[in-house]
């Protein structure tokens, strides 16, 4: 019994050495072999302080301190802003990735090898919308990184991120994916890789690893309240960052593709309101006049559901598609009108106009279809400037209107697939839908752009 129990025993243990090996990677093999092509960057700024001020800028808490302790006319002042960042070398030749706003403006940029070397780098691009740059340095037979597949990776993966934090040199932080895609306010051209890894200042540019040494991704941002870690990085994706990289390489400059059309993101009520069965594609809430779509024969209410034979899963999809796509080049897309499938072709073209806002209307309207939603009527200015035959501003939303998200300042321009031609066709399209217990869809501008809302409705009032 007791030999019994023993091999029994020994067993269990060799299980158990076997399990800890698979499920703890060999983080500082990884770092042994890839780390010496991570480099640290420094940079130098020569800034004018025109106005005489404390020679900061004019953010730091302290600037408004210093500046009243200083004689007032003061002759303008040059200082040296300096800042740190990270970066990764991509080929022997010397070009190395990193973050468009860590050299960005640089005068001097300064790039530190691990062993010690230093080299005076040169931009030979920079991409703001992904930030992305690329740089070089004049050397040969370099370290370079191995590049991976971020669509492989999975959430929960493991993840490696090495950098110079605070100007600390080679520091190595691991953790997990946390998200996949995820889309940032404001930068709808990078579906970017969320982790845990602990990134910080100074970690900006500088690689994020999967478990095979391969990069994945560009650390690029977090999210904090305090300024240090809490637990959210986001990098770009190495794929999207090599794309930008080739082109500034080519060129200097990185060519998108548009076709002048604004989107938003399907939610479960638009999408039961054109007769979907889950929120899937880009739904189009405004079209450009004579724009590339416009010309396809595209409709506000438009859903897209493939661009060039690619499923359109969300609307930060759509973006990226267009933008990839060469400017010139035609491209079918698959739409949902009217619930049925309609396919259109597109000539994509280049560059994004944007339009201004509106402030104020002429007219004040009652409580239309008493569910909190105050309205008036455009100028024919604002109506010029939108181009649109017609709209109402909403002055005051509250109950219903309100809880829809439905803001004041927002322009109602249409309802549903159809334009707005006047005050009673919005109320009537409200009564109908309150009688029925239904939502009516509202087709609304706001900062520059359209999008639909659902209101959902019931026999009940907001007064």
């Amino acid at each position: 019994m007791k030999k019994l129990l023993s091999a029994t025993a020994l067993l269990l243990a060799s299980i158990h050495v076997a399990h800890a090996a698979i499920a703890s990677p060999d983080i500082a093999a990884l770092v042994e072999k890839e780390g010496p092509a991570v480099v640290n960057i420094s940079t130098t700024q020569t800034v004018v302080n025109n106005q005489g001020g404390p020679g900061m800028s004019e953010d730091d808490p302290f600037y408004e301190f210093f500046r009243r302790f200083q004689p007032r006319q003061q002759p303008p002042r040059e200082f040296q802003a300096r800042s740190l960042g990270s970066g990764f070398i991509i080929s022997n030749d010397g070009y190395i990735m990193t973050n468009a706003h860590v050299v960005g403006n640089a005068d001097e940029i300064t790039v530190k090898l691990t062993d010690k070397r230093e080299f005076k780098a040169k931009v030979i691009g920079t991409d703001e919308r992904t930030d992305v740059a690329l740089i070089k340095i004049d050397a040969k037979q370099l370290p370079t990184v191995r590049l991976g597949e971020p669509a492989r990776l999975r959430v929960g993966e493991p993840v490696v991120a090495i950098g110079s934090p605070f100007g600390f040199d080679n520091t190595v932080t691991s953790g997990i994916v946390s998200a996949k895609g995820r889309q940032l306010p404001d930068e709808s051209f990078v579906p970017f890789i969320q982790t845990d890894a602990a990134v910080n200042p100074g970690n900006s540019g500088g690689p994020l690893f999967n478990m095979n040494g391969e990069v994945v991704g560009i650390n690029s941002q977090i999210y904090s309240r305090t300024g240090g870690f809490m637990g959210l990085s986001f990098a770009i994706p190495i794929d999207v960052a090599m794309d930008v990289s080739a082109q500034l390489k080519a060129s200097g400059k990185v060519t998108r593709g548009r076709i002048g059309v604004s989107i938003q993101e399907m939610s479960k009520d638009l999408a039961e309101s054109f007769g979907l069965n889950k929120p899937q594609g880009a739904l189009i809430s405004g079209v450009e006049k004579d724009g590339p779509a416009d010309k396809a024969g595209m409709l506000p209410s438009d859903i897209v559901m493939k661009f060039a034979d690619k499923p359109i899963n969300t609307n930060a999809d759509l973006v990226r598609m267009v933008g990839a796509t060469k400017p010139g080049a035609k491209v079918t897309l698959q739409v949902w009108r009217n619930r049925a499938i309609k396919e259109l072709t597109v000539t994509v073209s280049e560059v994004p106009e944007q339009a201004g806002g509106v402030k104020q209307g002429r007219r004040s309207n009652a409580n239309v279809g008493q569910v909190g939603l105050l309205v008036g009527d455009l100028t024919p200015a604002q109506r010029k400037q939108l181009g649109v035959e017609y709209g109402l501003l909403v002055q005051a939303a509250h109950g219903a209107a309100a809880r829809a998200g439905i803001q004041a300042g927002d322009v109602i321009v249409g309802i549903g697939g159809e334009d707005l031609k006047n005050y009673q066709q919005l109320a009537r399209a409200i009564e109908e839908a309150k009688s029925s217990n239904r939502s009516v869809t509202l087709r609304i501008y706001r900062n520059g752009g359209y999008q639909f809302i659902p209101l959902k409705l019931s026999g009940k009032t907001d007064e």
